[in-house]
């Protein structure tokens, strides 16, 4: 487990810090550049949860079939997510470049904001379509058990991007990130590219860029249209909380962007530990080795319940410092302080979700979450935002209580499930189904 949540905290680490690096100079702009910047990425995320679609189920496919030694399925499930990985790049990338005024304004974008926002959006398009390939190659390396080459890729990508980031924004603005962005997605598809040949032997040949086979489409679809259907729930739900906001004025919108870039930082580690556990529970799965993945389970629960309350915590007293990076107003500094204590009690529940959610996933339990889950994102989440931060005049506060409340309904429920092992017999179906292909192979 250590050995793979490291180089994914880091990876994700760095990737947050250039997205902070790029609010930060947007911030120093106005507070609209910043609240524009944090908003075309809200849409850009909102349409690019499309690629949960495959990218939920390709790591649980490919780790299922190596812990069961079957490597010829997991090099066909590869080739196959790159595939798909490129129809839905197009289709969301597409979705950006045409619809970003409509999208914008969909989100209660105040005016000030809209024109700075919009192109930002449509540069963002192409990127999403490089985003989906790197990220698929991503999951094969990790399910691979490669973690370490896809943290030199991302080094290497965001290097160049922060290198050209810099010097652009302060020319180009917004533009200028976009563009970095562009160019750090195409040296990352090149190594990516050269990994898989060096590392795992694998080649793509021309068709395998937009051929979707129906039997390695469909076993990673039955992981992944509910993945996908919890992430789609939860951005959405997420969306009409930052529509609430919007509505709010542009300095609450600002004050949400900054808080949210610092959250993200917070729940690096348990949401390293979560990926780094649907990893090994798929290869203890496909193992047939059910009573190991219980107990690594209850072990990085217990780590991550720890940690999440130390991090915030640590990130909660030292906040007026960390805002006060973003901007000079006492207002937002003030109110994104108490939000970041707020964030103290939100954190744990998001551990059980990060944590439990993906081992349900990696052993086959893929409907539960979704069933069990939209609910609460639906009534607690987005109903909570509308209700406590609009009818009640509770504001950014009434939002968070409601981000709260809805992780811990979802956290306990997941933890419930697994506790019980209600997942197991989708574990041992798993296993006996790949056992079944290689025997009638």
């Amino acid at each position: 487990m250590f050995a793979l949540a490291w180089p994914l905290l880091l990876e994700m680490g760095l990737g947050i810090a250039v997205g902070l690096l790029g609010t930060l100079l947007a911030a120093r702009v106005s507070d609209g550049a910043g609240a524009g910047f944090a908003l075309a990425n809200h849409v850009s995320g909102t349409l690019f949860i499309l690629f949960r679609i495959i990218g939920a189920g390709i790591s649980v496919v490919l780790t299922q079939a190596l812990g069961s030694g079957r490597r010829d399925i997991a090099d066909a499930t590869a080739r196959a997510a790159v595939g798909a990985s490129s129809w839905i790049g197009l289709l969301t990338g597409l979705g950006a470049m045409l619809a970003a005024r409509p999208l914008l304004s969909l989100l209660g974008a105040p005016a000030e904001v809209l024109p700075l926002a919009t192109p930002f959006l449509v540069l963002l398009g192409p990127a999403m379509l490089l985003d989906a390939w790197n990220a698929a190659m991503a999951s094969v390396m990790r399910a691979h058990l490669r973690a370490r080459d896809t943290l030199a890729v991302l080094v290497a990508m965001q290097a160049l991007q922060l290198a050209l980031a810099v010097p652009l924004m302060q020319q180009m603005g917004l533009i200028g990130f976009a563009l970095a962005l562009i160019a750090s997605r195409l040296l990352g598809l090149g190594l990516h590219l050269w990994l898989w040949r060096a590392r795992l032997g694998l080649r793509l040949q021309p068709a395998d860029w937009w051929r979707l086979p129906r039997r390695e489409l469909g076993a990673i679809l039955h992981i992944g249209l509910p993945g996908a259907g919890e992430n789609i729930a939860y951005r959405l739900a997420f969306m009409v909380s930052v529509a609430v906001v919007g509505h709010m004025g542009a300095q609450a919108l600002a004050t949400h962007a900054y808080v949210s870039q610092l959250m993200y930082f917070i729940l690096l580690f348990g949401l390293a530990t979560g990926f780094a556990a649907e990893i090994v529970v798929g290869h203890l799965i496909g193992a047939g080795q059910l009573h190991a993945a219980h107990r690594l389970v209850r072990r990085a629960m217990a780590r991550g319940l720890m940690v999440s309350v130390v991090v915030a915590g640590s990130f909660a007293l030292v906040g007026p410092w960390l805002l006060g990076l973003f901007t000079k107003d006492p207002a937002i500094i003030g109110l994104g302080s108490t939000l970041l204590w707020l964030t103290v009690l939100l954190e744990p529940g998001r551990t059980f979700n990060l944590v439990v959610i993906n081992a349900l996933r990696a052993a086959g339990d893929a409907r539960y979450p979704v069933m069990v889950g939209s609910g609460s994102m639906v009534l607690v989440l987005a109903g909570g935002s509308w209700l406590l931060g609009q009818q009640l005049g509770l504001g950014l506060v009434g939002v968070w209580i409601a981000y709260a409340a809805d992780e811990w309904v979802r956290g306990l429920l997941m933890w419930r499930r697994w506790a019980r092992q209600d997942w197991v017999p989708h574990a041992r179906a798993a296993h006996r189904r790949l056992r079944s292909t290689g025997a009638s192979a």
